[in-house]
């Protein structure tokens, strides 16, 4: 299917086709919204849920296909990659946002429970993102945007699952970055900290004027995302002010550990619940 994918002849005029995972809801919704502003847009929209993708799809203001899929599925990257050639002939920027949580200590959920986050959170991306890397090629300059989370810097307890698989797609994002600047497929990380979603209002959070800062919008991250792959920036934290934890967790590992058997750690580097399912 590839070289029928590329073999599709470029408009003079390319437009911005751009494709977001977990589209149907939170982060994945907003960034669709915020995308679908931009010139000669074309989005594609893929989650889980066909009637919201479909709902979405018929609210913007560009042109939106849409497909239903659940990326863990072995077939889900060729049945992207298909109808990416068949609706659009070109990729600009691919979105993994689709990501989710379920919070376990080690001694409870075991290794079934890392497995179950990184086969989401971590190997369906790398499975579809090659997939599509051809065809992001084939249309450079691109982009690849992967949205990890700021607890894919620093870890707490009760959350290691979903961290692991958090840490292992910023430094696979890392190498990406290094590995496709030649052939002009930009590569950059957004790492969330707390969302305020549907499925994950942070009512507690919001309530208390200490932790309200600590929680951010899906828009804000959505304009983010836009930063890291049109700006072509390498990597946004929302809000920012998470950058300086990830960065004493280079500087004071031990302080970082320490914080991190408390409660203060709680705010600062959330757990998988904060970031958005697969929708």
């Amino acid at each position: 299917m590839i070289p029928a994918v590329l073999a599709r002849a470029e408009p003079t005029t390319a437009p911005l086709v751009a494709l977001i995972t977990g589209a149907s809801s939170g982060i994945g919704e907003a960034t669709a919204r915020r995308l679908a502003h931009e010139p000669d847009a074309q989005l594609v929209l893929v989650a889980r849920r066909d009637d919201r993708l479909r709902e979405l799809a018929a609210s913007l203001p560009a042109p939106a296909t849409h497909l239903a899929a659940d990326l863990t599925d072995p077939d889900a990257p060729e049945r992207v990659l298909g109808h990416v050639g068949e609706h659009h002939g070109r990729l600009t920027l691919l979105v993994n946002n689709a990501g989710a949580g379920w919070p376990a200590a080690f001694g409870e959920g075991g290794y079934e429970n890392v497995q179950r986050h990184m086969a989401l959170n971590f190997d369906a991306v790398l499975r579809l993102t090659e997939a599509l890397l051809p065809v992001l090629r084939s249309s450079a300059p691109s982009a690849i945007v992967n949205v990890s989370s700021t607890a894919g810097r620093v870890a707490r307890g009760g959350t290691g699952a979903y961290s692991a698989s958090k840490f292992a797609l910023a430094g696979w994002s890392d190498s990406l970055y290094a590995e496709e600047r030649a052939n002009g497929v930009h590569v950059g990380l957004v790492l969330p900290g707390f969302v305020a979603t549907e499925g994950f209002p942070q009512r507690e959070l919001l309530e208390r004027a200490l932790t309200r800062w600590a929680v951010s919008t899906p828009e804000a991250v959505a304009e983010a995302i836009v930063d890291a792959g049109l700006g072509r920036r390498p990597e946004r934290y929302v809000p920012r002010a998470y950058g300086l934890l990830a960065a004493a967790r280079v500087l004071a590992p031990w302080l970082v550990r320490r914080v991190s058997a408390g409660r203060v750690l709680s705010v600062l580097a959330p757990s998988g619940d904060a970031h958005d399912r697969s929708a």
